[in-house]
């Protein structure tokens, strides 16, 4: 069969359990990119199967619907959700996460950077944006081969998230001041927890989706700043909850006004 750039496969070996884009294909291997899960792959031609896009339609929109939060009551109230910076590796993944803050009318905005240059502009964009939340995400990877889980060099790009963290928390120490949600599939979760992140991936080193960070930043953004968050309803809302994303309980970030 002749495949295309742009055409959506899953991998017969793998018993077609993701989704992916090719992005490119050299010499009879296809490089992939998950439709869904933030995960690069490659694979030979031989072993992909076309996948038409509308199959995953209605579970995907399921998964959309169970994870949006609660309306606000708006009859006298007023609400300030707190602010959110999204640093992503994936220009597709990032545009995807502003749409879904911006479905539910909270402020973001969202910065495109390599994994590995997260660290040396972080501050600056930090004191630029001043958010309640940032998000630093993008692509990761667990190669078991390399090393135990604590191995930092068996992981593809958990060092960067971690040196970003720590830039992070130079311009703000505190965990209720500003929190910090980190990693991508299979990340060094306890390493990005120790280096100062308030939710990080993957505490079983799995794949997770592109939307789980930004569930955790709109559920941080909309909670109420005065009182604690419920941590396990938030994991469960992730497509994979506290198997893909961990964290530490923290207040919200959301003021909440009276009257109109």
């Amino acid at each position: 069969m002749n495949f295309k750039e742009k055409d959506y496969v899953t991998r017969k070996s793998h018993q077609h359990d993701i989704i992916f884009k090719i992005t490119k294909i050299e010499n009879d291997i296809a490089y992939l990119k998950g439709k869904n899960i933030r995960l690069y792959a490659d694979s030979d031609l031989s072993d992909l199967v076309l996948y038409k896009e509308e199959n995953d339609s209605e579970q995907e929109e399921q998964f959309l619907n169970r994870i949006k939060p609660e309306k606000l009551e708006r009859n006298d109230y007023f609400y300030m959700p707190g602010k959110i910076l999204h640093i992503d590796g994936d220009i597709e993944y990032l545009n995807r996460c502003l749409k879904y803050y911006q479905d539910f009318g909270v402020m973001a905005a969202g910065i495109h950077l390599k994994e590995e240059e997260v660290k040396n502009k972080i501050y600056d964009l930090l004191k630029e944006y001043n958010p309640n939340i940032v998000v630093i995400t993008g692509h990761d990877a667990h190669y078991p081969k390399m090393g135990s889980d604590s191995n930092i060099s068996s992981y593809k790009n958990s060092k960067y998230f971690i040196e970003a963290i720590k830039e992070a928390r130079k311009y703000e120490k505190s965990h209720e001041k500003l929190i910090i949600i980190a990693g991508g599939c299979q990340s060094d979760y306890e390493e990005l927890i120790k280096s100062g992140a308030n939710f990080a991936s993957s505490p079983k080193r799995v794949n997770i989706h592109a939307l789980d960070p930004a569930i955790i930043a709109l559920n941080l953004s909309l909670a109420d700043i005065t009182k604690d968050i419920d941590i396990k309803n938030i994991l469960e809302n992730t497509k994979y909850g506290s198997d893909g994303m961990g964290g530490i309980i923290t207040k919200g970030t959301m003021y909440v006004g009276y009257p109109r």
